[in-house]
């Protein structure tokens, strides 16, 4: 064996595992731990903070729901090309392609209509989400591990991951193995799990900041990563779609932070005698 795959993270060579006749996809087993995980630490969170956790299990299905269908809708609409000589592959989430984004507005949306028709608090109900969302994409991208893909460049480092020819772009295919971005993407997120729950512990934040920080931490990352990805993506100028949503996202999320904090402020200051 060649001394630059001693050095290098094998991937695993089947993605599914057997249970009898019954065929599972480890992507989806991923997918679903990370959903479990996170509607766990939601609740715990929820309920923290002086509400109901019946309020939030009447809900959190819905946002599941919603989060899976947009997250789908976004993979499908900005790379419709991977579609359109199989329109039925839009229904096999199983073979990856849930996007974040999609994940989030998805969710967001649902959760918008479900806290009116409750009267829950929708701030409050997104601050509980932060973390959660951060620890299950940490716990979720290592199902692109076993789809072997979401890797970067070819690569020489030790944490290299090794690719198999049959997913390798067309360009890199005398490459062996590449970045794991993955890795780093699930490590990122993991790190940023942990510091929301610290600064939330940590600092008095008004309603919807720590949600904005977890927008803008992920995105920070996001955007570099993307600069390293290599497999084929829809372009405008010099960067790939998610480059431009991750930018977006990141100054949408900041101006959030910034505003909620005064609009606390002004709060204070008008209840002040």
């Amino acid at each position: 064996m060649p001394l630059d795959l001693l050095a290098s993270i094998p991937s695993p060579s089947n993605s599914v595992i057997h249970l009898g006749p019954v065929p599972l996809h480890v992507y989806g087993l991923m997918i679903a731990i990370a959903v479990l995980v996170a509607v766990k630490i939601g609740e715990v969170r929820w309920v923290k903070r002086g509400h109901d956790a019946k309020e939030y299990g009447d809900v959190v299905i819905w946002l599941v729901i919603g989060g899976v269908i947009g997250a789908r809708l976004y993979h499908v609409v900005t790379d419709y090309q991977l579609f359109e000589h199989d329109p039925l592959r839009i229904f096999r989430i199983w073979e990856g392609g849930l996007a974040i984004w999609g994940a989030i507005a998805g969710g967001v949306l649902v959760a918008v209509v479900m806290t009116r028709r409750r009267h829950l608090d929708l701030a409050d109900l997104l601050d509980c989400a932060a973390p959660a969302l951060a620890f299950a994409q940490a716990i979720g991208r290592w199902g692109n591990w076993f789809n072997q893909e979401l890797f970067g460049g070819p690569s020489t480092l030790p944490w290299a991951i090794q690719i198999d020819p049959a997913h390798r772009p067309r360009e890199f295919a005398e490459y062996s193995t590449f970045q794991p971005t993955f890795l780093y993407e699930s490590l990122w997120c993991a790190a940023l799990g942990f510091a929301l729950l610290w600064i939330d512990k940590r600092f008095t934040l008004a309603k919807g900041q720590l949600f904005a920080l977890y927008c803008a931490g992920y995105t920070v990352f996001r955007f570099w990563m993307e600069m390293m990805r290599v497999d084929e993506a829809h372009e405008i100028g010099p960067l790939r779609v998610n480059g431009w949503v991750s930018i977006v996202v990141f100054v949408g999320a900041v101006a959030a932070f910034v505003l909620l904090g005064r609009k606390d402020q002004m709060r204070d200051a008008d209840s002040a005698p």
